[in-house]
């Protein structure tokens, strides 16, 4: 259990956002901030977050929309507080419920949402070394299957309400398998590294009730050139817009 020594306190969108977490542990990268940046929430929508972790996709959409009512669930009880710890500190109204995602408590399955986000642990336990650090083992191979986070979603959504997520690209078929019959208006878009690399993860997206026919999207290029040539930041300037000002990754119409 990390105490306030053990915290590290790091700017996202260019300072805007203040966030705690473990110096040691499972720590945010630019994961979350792509996921809020493809969530399509508007002005007054509820958000409900699977595995919240810290509260960074989250605090992300709160920096970029007024007004969201946001609402986290996170299994590690240390995480969850600092999730907690960080809406307050970021003036965010996030209520963050401690819960296996699962076995939801009663007041939380009684309620419906207009998006419902998620960052699912990468790898699956059976295929994977675990981590040092407990915290940041579950949180990158976590014990519930993809289907699990899928049908959680599904039945939390509002009709017509979006699910977006992020995952590794070689697990891109097990979701799109899960959401078969309950979800439907796929769209995916997978962030490349650079122009010549595959793409290590995918952004999808699907809506409650859609009928339209599956979308790929043009690939996010996370860099610029084929190489990296130079100390220093290479992001591609749409990526940096993201990154730093918290803009919307907007997806095709």
């Amino acid at each position: 259990m990390s105490t306030t020594a053990d915290l590290s306190c790091d700017a996202f969108l260019g300072g805007l956002l203040n966030i705690h977490q473990p110096i040691k542990g499972y720590r945010a990268g630019v994961d979350p901030v792509l996921l809020a940046a493809a969530t399509p929430a508007r002005h007054g929508e509820s958000v409900l977050e699977l595995g919240c972790g810290a509260g960074v996709a989250s605090l992300c959409l709160h920096a970029r929309v007024e007004n969201l009512r946001l609402t986290g669930v996170e299994l590690q009880p240390f995480y969850a507080d600092l999730a907690r710890r960080n809406a307050e500190e970021n003036r965010a109204d996030l209520t963050v419920f401690t819960s296996d995602l699962r076995y939801l408590p009663s007041e939380l399955r009684a309620q419906s949402f207009d998006h419902v986000i998620a960052n699912p642990p990468y790898y699956e336990r059976s295929r994977s070394t675990a981590a040092e650090d407990a915290g940041r083992d579950l949180a990158l191979a976590g014990e519930t299957p993809l289907g699990d986070w899928v049908d959680v979603a599904a039945r939390r959504l509002k009709p017509k309400g979006y699910l977006t997520m992020i995952q590794k690209a070689d697990r891109l078929p097990e979701l799109i398998c899960a959401m078969e019959g309950r979800l439907g208006s796929i769209r995916v878009r997978p962030v490349q590294p650079r122009v010549g690399r595959v793409a290590e993860l995918v952004l999808i997206q699907a809506r409650k009730g859609g009928r339209a026919a599956f979308v790929l999207e043009p690939a996010l290029l996370m860099h610029k050139g084929v190489r990296h040539e130079h100390d220093g930041e290479s992001y591609a300037d749409d990526v940096l817009t993201i990154l730093r000002d918290g803009a919307s990754l907007p997806w095709s119409h």
